[in-house]
């Protein structure tokens, strides 16, 4: 009975870990590994610190630095902007997702089946409002560029669904985001050696 317990909880967390609420997509990284990169340099100069804006980006920039950095740095990349031979870029963009209209709140549907009861399910239809409609998703787009060439050699995509844009927790989406990076950049291989 314990050892159930033990790994029905195992399970739970491990679910609710995995359900965090951000689609990440990310390129192939074979292109990245094929050019042996060892050092690289930030496209942009980080944004100021002291400015009284409410624009997110502001509060997001030190953080996707920060922890781009220190992921990349575990890796054995060199952040130098004299001899980088990569760069390191992100752009962050508000938008919009289109909802999802189920199929279960209507009973007219092109595919023949069976209805016991004529009568639409209201908790069908109500799902169907909760779901369809326009949602508005915070996206961050990493983009790592070859130097020479000035082409794209990987990118990685985080979309989170806005629950409540009003109420941004610093905190909370310094943590979040120090995850959500780390898992972005998660297939990245380590330095080439020098």
């Amino acid at each position: 009975m314990r050892n159930s317990l033990i790994l029905a909880i195992t399970l739970l967390s491990l679910t609710i870990v995995a359900c965090s609420g951000v689609e990440i997509q990310q390129s192939g990284i074979d292109k990245f590994s094929a050019g042996n990169y060892h050092y690289y340099k930030w496209r942009t100069e980080p944004l100021p610190t002291q400015t009284r804006s409410t624009d997110p980006v502001y509060t997001l920039d030190p953080v996707i630095r920060r922890e781009v950095n220190a992921d990349l740095q575990r890796k054995g990349y060199v952040l130098d902007n004299q001899r980088a031979q990569f760069t390191v870029d992100y752009l962050y963009v508000s938008g919009m997702q289109q909802g999802e209209r189920s199929q279960l709140a209507s009973n007219i549907t092109p595919y023949p089946r069976v209805t016991p009861n004529r009568q639409v399910s209201q908790a069908a239809v109500d799902n169907a409002i909760a779901l369809g409609g326009v949602k508005e998703t915070n996206n961050i787009i990493l983009q790592f560029n070859d130097l020479a060439s000035n082409r794209e050699v990987w990118q990685a995509t985080l979309t989170k669904v806005v629950e409540d844009s009003n109420n941004v927790d610093a905190t909370r989406l310094d943590h979040n985001l120090q995850d959500f990076l780390k898992r972005a950049l998660k297939p990245l291989p380590p330095a080439s050696p020098q």
